[in-house]
């Protein structure tokens, strides 16, 4: 599983409220992003749910 942050990042850090061990805020972007290239599975029901949770849909899940 992979994980991409859109531009549709709103920057409200639910995500990384939610995850902080796979979502990391950039302030330089004002906009989250994803720590790993592939998401460890003991962190993929977290991740989802930040996606389903997103108010921006900016969470984009590519399963492999």
């Amino acid at each position: 599983m992979k994980v991409i942050v859109t531009k549709n990042c709103m920057g409200d850090r639910n995500c990384n409220h939610l995850c902080p061990d796979v979502f990391q805020y950039d302030e330089d972007e004002l906009r989250s992003i994803v720590k790993f290239d592939v998401i460890p599975k003991e962190y993929r029901a977290l991740v989802k749910q930040a996606a389903e949770e997103c108010g921006a849909q900016a969470i984009e899940i590519i399963e492999n």
